[in-house]
């Protein structure tokens, strides 16, 4: 995390606790449990279910260590409550046209719940840089790997506040 400020939607934060509490709840018990049963069958040089069991004891160890440092890392930011709309911030959805006119839409997220496919980009990705504080009908360049493009912003738009 470097002492960098890791913003994160609710759904994302909740996702990352989801996941820790699976893996300490569920998975890290019965690996525990197998380990144990495994180690009273005598000789653990030759034990795959021991060995195996270890190894993955490890695995999960080191992804909790990981989701914990992540948690405590993460800033909590929720779209729906932005009071300025009318720019681009953390959570906003985008729709931008190229210089061809081909539009896309993507969404501002955490960068640990960024899913290209899913049009979700994380806050520090080129492209979510570009567009940040960006209004409708400003144009902003984003180097990417294939070259510099150019973008209009047509669209902002955050999630609806509970109101």
């Amino acid at each position: 995390m470097h002492d960098k400020t890791n913003y994160i939607t609710p759904q994302g934060f909740a996702a990352l606790r989801a996941e820790y509490d699976h893996l300490m709840g569920v998975e890290r018990p019965q690996i525990v449990e197998v380990v144990s049963w495994a180690a009273g069958n005598g000789d653990r040089s030759e034990n795959g279910d021991y060995l195996y069991g270890r190894k993955r004891m490890r695995e999960i160890d080191g992804q909790l260590r990981r989701l914990s440092k992540k948690m405590k890392a993460a800033r909590v930011i929720d779209p729906s409550q932005q009071p300025d709309r009318s720019r681009v911030y953390f959570g906003a959805t985008v729709t931008i046209a190229d210089e061809d006119d081909h539009q896309r839409t993507v969404t501002i997220v955490g960068n640990d719940e960024a899913d290209a496919s899913a049009g979700r980009i994380g806050w520090d990705a080129p492209l979510a840089r570009a567009l940040r504080g960006a209004a409708v009908g400003d144009l902003r360049r984003v180097i990417l790997p294939g070259g510099e493009k150019e973008y209009e912003i047509t669209e902002i738009g955050y999630p609806a506040g509970a109101e």
